[in-house]
Order: C-alpha cells, then sequence, then structure tokens
C-alpha cells in the first residue's frame, strides 16, 4: 500500500462528521399538516370565529337579546336589523350570536364530562377482568335508548337550565366512551410491555397511569369532538321541543323554535340560527377528522 500523504506540521485534520438532518419539530410538523389539509384549517377558522363571537358578544354591536318590542316585531332584515325580528320584536342578530355562547358551553362542557368520566369507566372495566361483565351490561342498557329519548326523559325529570342540559346529554354519551376506551384497553393489556409491568410486580392502577391511559388519549381526543358536535345538536333539538334551554336565555334552537309558525312568511327567523348551527357542527366535525389523520400512526406517512 502507498503510504499516506505527508501533511505540513502543525495542521490538524478534523474528523469526518456525518451530515447533520435537521428535525422537525412536533410544532411545525402540526402547522405543516393543517396548511396541507384545507378542511381542516376551515374548521379550526370556522370555530375560531364561533369562539370570537361568543366571547366578545357585547362588543359586536348588539343590543340586549331579551328586550320585547312588540312596535318592531317581525321586522325583515335591514340596515338596522341585520337579521330582522322575530315575533316580540327582539333583535335576531343580538340572539343568534349570544346563543353561540349556549351551544359551545353546551358542546364543550359534554365533551369534557363524558370523555372523563367514560375514560374511568372504560379504564376500569377493561383492567379490572371480574368488573367487566356488570360495567358492560349497564352500559349496554343506556346505549340501548337512542341519546335524544334518554335526554328528553332525564329533562322531564329536571327543570330546564344550562346545567341540567349538560347532565342530561353527558348521561347519554358516557356509555359510547366508556365502550371505546374498553375496547382500546383490551387490546392494549395484551400487549408484552404490560405483561412485563405486570409480572415485575406493578400494581394496577400504576400500569393503568403509566402504560395504559397514554395509549388511550389519541381515540378519545377523536371521539371527543364528535361528541361536542353531537351535543350541540341535541341541545338544539331539546330547546326546539321546549325541553332544554328556557325561552329566557338565547339558544339557537328556541330561536328556531319561536319562528317556525311563521316560517313560510318569516323564513329568516329560523335560517339564521339553522346555518350558524350547522357551521359550527361542521367545523368540529373537521377538525375531528384531522386530529384523527394526526394521531392515527397508520396516517403519519401524510404529516
Amino acid at each position: 500500500m502507498s503510504e499516506p500523504a505527508s501533511r505540513p506540521p502543525g495542521l490538524v485534520v478534523a474528523p469526518d462528521l456525518p451530515d447533520i438532518i435537521p428535525q422537525k419539530t412536533p410544532r411545525k410538523d402540526l402547522l405543516g399538516f393543517i396548511l396541507r389539509n384545507p378542511a381542516m384549517a376551515a374548521g379550526i377558522f370556522i370555530l375560531g370565529f364561533m369562539m370570537f363571537i361568543a366571547v366578545f358578544a357585547p362588543l359586536l354591536f348588539t343590543v340586549d337579546p331579551t328586550a320585547l318590542a312588540p312596535s318592531r316585531r317581525n321586522r325583515v332584515p335591514s340596515e338596522l336589523y341585520w337579521f330582522g325580528t322575530d315575533h316580540l320584536g327582539r333583535d335576531i342578530y343580538s340572539r343568534v350570536v349570544y346563543g353561540a355562547r349556549i351551544s359551545l358551553i353546551v358542546g364543550f362542557g359534554v365533551a369534557i364530562t363524558a370523555s372523563i368520566a367514560g375514560l374511568a369507566i372504560g379504564l376500569v372495566s377493561g383492567m379490572v377482568r371480574w368488573s367487566d361483565g356488570i360495567i358492560m351490561r349497564i352500559v349496554d342498557g343506556m346505549m340501548s335508548i337512542p341519546p335524544i329519548l334518554l335526554a328528553i326523559a332525564l329533562m322531564a325529570l329536571t327543570r330546564g337550565s344550562v346545567g341540567n342540559v349538560i347532565l342530561a346529554i353527558t348521561l347519554a354519551e358516557i356509555p359510547r366512551v366508556a365502550r371505546l376506551v374498553r375496547g382500546v384497553v383490551l387490546t392494549l393489556r395484551e400487549q408484552p410491555y404490560v405483561d412485563a409491568a405486570i409480572a415485575a410486580g406493578t400494581r394496577t392502577p400504576t400500569v393503568i397511569l403509566r402504560h395504559i391511559l397514554p395509549n388511550t388519549l389519541a381515540p378519545m381526543i377523536v371521539q371527543a369532538t364528535y361528541i361536542c358536535a353531537s351535543a350541540m345538536i341535541v341541545e338544539a333539538i331539546l330547546s326546539f321541543i321546549g325541553a332544554g334551554i328556557p325561552p329566557t336565555i338565547p339558544s339557537w334552537g328556541n330561536i328556531m323554535a319561536d319562528g317556525r309558525t311563521l316560517w313560510q312568511v318569516r323564513p329568516h327567523i329560523v335560517m339564521f340560527p339553522a346555518i350558524f348551527l350547522s357551521l359550527t357542527v361542521l367545523a368540529v366535525n373537521l377538525v375531528g377528522d384531522g386530529l384523527r389523520d394526526i394521531l392515527d400512526p397508520r396516517m403519519a406517512k401524510r404529516i
């Protein structure tokens, strides 16, 4: 072999270093996915707009949504009354804007409460074998009743209020979250790392918190978005039939109920709250679809 070329005295040659490949941060991955997914971006924009008008309703050129003025009843949309007025002279624009608060409070409240309760029930049912049969038979019995009928039955036993509506819809949604979490837990508890933790003497609560719970959060978050959208629709139905939010509190459901008798001559009374409700539910579903693609490992290559 030939001798290596002589180096000048005092010259130090740095060793070859591998090329440094910049790594993507989770924040950049999420932002890049949203930019490449116009449906999710549209959902985030619409939902953010609805939350904005709900929070800043008093600053958006609104008046008292409960103020009665019989002299200006059933006005059509104009420069003075953007969405017109109802049969009692109340400004529909103000009622629709303030109604966004009720729908979002009910939607997010039901999604959070049902997810937490369903998560706890599903974890216990999936990990504690002797309780699985008892809990699932109760869950099956509750799931045999349509959610809207169960919510109506529960509201018939209580007085109309925002808290009671959230409670009634939550009780109807908990079984679906519990069954979803239980199915995930039944799969996870057969994994080798769970068996290894149990064989090492790890207590069941520790196994649940350290190994099972983190892996159930992704499907539960996606399910929570659909529960939020469903809760908004159920709340509107309850208010529409007079079993939900009291008429003194503006909500999209009771605004549409006020205008149903005048639908043929004053369709704007029903049309505007229906449009806002449809857009909000669509936005939540679009965000849920985007979260599903992000959190599903099989869709990771799309990010």
